[in-house]
């Protein structure tokens, strides 16, 4: 970290009340446990110890305090021990947000073993291949994934964490160990284990990227722009198995405040919860927060939400009439955070930033830096011009499990986005390098016909691809999902786009679908698209 990056984070973390002048040992106690158990168990204990009875976490099962999260971890990595797993193994987390997931990823901290967070979307063979590569050795996992984890030999020590029906139990349970072993602290393992995130895998075998943070200097990264606050409630809807929702659950761990957690997401119940627990922040992607808007006015209505002042979006693009739609709803409180697996956090526009330029990505946070490329690999520093996005950070990864990595110039590393900055040097992204459609001679990146289509009041939800056209090359073909009881004709929408866009950037085909083909973490699945 630069010096200059460093005097700004520790004002950051100053002004979050994470580090207090007055009290070097509460920081010092915060190094020393990040750096023994790793960030996120590390992050648990510092909690539990400040803070042991308030409510740390809230889910489907109702309410632990900090001290009973310490407390079961505590218990999860002594039975793990006494099963011979320890420092040096890699164990697989295939869970949806619960208690579990988060038992888990303590524990791992807690024995110095590498836990790998598993996308709830795979296929067996998907599993079967990155599990082998990372070579893991147990997996904890949600009963109805059981189809899936039997493509794993069964070398592969299994754990439940999640069960819906008891009567088909025959694996030990996550709870069951928790309930049967001595909860005390543990020695502090040999080093840190660490945590692999997976990338989204659109196009083949999800790669593994190592996440290690040694230092809560990097927090700031967040605090920077988003105002946090101590002993609050945020409600994580994002899986937290994707960087986004891993991310949040860190910082919500270190302002000591409550993680608000459902199993499966649900549009109603997530404002159910916020209101009963007085949230005030919601952590969604783009289609959880349609979803929520979709509900209507009428049921927005039954629900408080004024305790809300973060909606941080992140994980696919926002587009600026969804943004403009929950500011409408919610009042001017939408944080969109661009960054990447490889990365972390990039850019995050604030309220104030979207009013001015709805749709962007916003600005670099202290610690971050980006910068465009042109293909020759020189800056590109005039307002509105595209160029390749790379960035450097603090959670930068230092390359995939594999063995290969992102490309790089001078220490910034590739998104394997293209963007353009605005003349307040705010930064858009335009789309995909690799989804560009090039038709008669004519680049076009899908983001900006999309936005524009999902723009229209009878559209709920876009995406436009190339396919092969003999005369052009390839022509542009929308897919569309229309609100309820709307009727637009293809002509209609061709004429629309025509009238806001060079014609060019028309689709020449519409296909009308019910919803588009999505990841988990809420990506286009473009490929399924033709």
């Amino acid at each position: 970290m630069r010096p200059f990056d460093a005097l700004g984070s520790v004002y950051v973390l100053q002004r979050a009340r994470l580090f207090r002048p007055t009290r070097p040992d509460e920081a010092l106690q915060s190094l020393y446990s990040i750096r023994r158990l790793g960030v996120w168990a590390g992050a648990m204990r510092v909690a539990a110890r400040r803070d042991p009875n308030v409510i740390g976490l809230v889910d489907d099962l109702g309410a632990l305090t900090f001290n009973q999260l310490d407390r079961r971890s505590n218990a999860l990595a002594r039975a793990w021990l006494e099963d011979g797993l320890n420092s040096g193994d890699v164990i697989g987390i295939l869970c949806r947000n619960h208690r579990g997931f988060l038992d888990a990823i303590f524990a791992c901290g807690k024995i110095g073993a590498r836990a790998v967070l598993l996308n709830t979307g795979f296929a067996a063979r998907q599993l079967a291949e990155v599990a082998a590569r990372e070579g893991v050795s147990a997996i904890v996992y949600d009963q109805e994934f059981t189809p899936v984890v039997a493509a794993l030999p069964r070398s592969v020590t299994r754990y439940l964490a999640w069960i819906n029906v008891a009567a088909a139990v025959d694996q030990p349970t996550v709870e069951r160990l928790i309930a049967t072993t001595e909860n005390e602290d543990l020695p502090p393992p040999r080093r840190a284990g660490g945590v692999v995130l997976l990338t989204s895998g659109t196009t083949g075998v999800p790669k593994g990227a190592p996440r290690e943070v040694r230092t809560p200097m990097v927090s700031a990264e967040f605090l920077d722009h988003i105002p946090y606050r101590r002993n609050e409630a945020t409600m994580i809807c994002a899986p937290i198995f994707h960087g986004i929702g891993l991310s949040q659950l860190v910082i919500t761990l270190a302002m000591a405040s409550t993680t608000v957690l459902s199993r499966r997401f649900d549009p109603a119940t997530t404002l159910a919860r916020i209101d009963r627990n007085r949230c005030a922040a919601l952590v969604v992607i783009p289609t959880m927060l349609q979803r929520i808007l979709d509900l209507g006015k009428s049921v927005l209505a039954k629900y408080a939400t004024s305790s809300l002042r973060i909606i941080l979006c992140s994980g696919s693009a926002l587009a600026p009439e969804l943004g403009n739609r929950a500011i409408r709803a919610f009042g001017p409180v939408i944080y969109n955070l661009y960054g990447s697996t490889e990365v972390a956090v990039a850019t995050i526009a604030t309220p104030r930033d979207w009013r001015r330029a709805p749709g962007t990505v916003g600005k670099s946070p202290v610690g971050c830096r980006v910068r465009l490329y042109d293909d020759n690999g020189r800056v590109v520093s005039k307002p509105y011009q595209r160029g390749r996005v790379y960035v450097t950070s603090g959670l930068k990864f230092g390359g995939y499990t594999g063995g290969d990595s992102k490309d790089e110039i001078h220490g910034l590393m590739s998104t394997g986005d293209v963007g353009h900055l605005d003349k307040h040097g705010l930064l858009f992204i335009d789309g995909r390098a690799d989804d560009m459609i090039v038709s008669g001679g004519e680049n076009v990146y899908p983001g900006e016909v999309e936005n524009l289509l999902v723009a229209h009041p009878a559209i709920n939800d876009a995406a436009v691809v190339g396919v092969p056209d003999a005369e052009f090359g390839q022509r542009l073909k929308a897919f569309v999902v229309l609100e309820p009881r709307a009727r637009l004709s293809p002509e209609e929408i061709q004429g629309y786009v025509k009238h806001y866009l060079a014609r060019f950037k028309a689709p020449r085909e519409v296909a009308y679908l019910h919803e588009l083909p999505r990841n988990p973490t809420g990506k286009l699945l473009r490929d399924l698209l033709q």
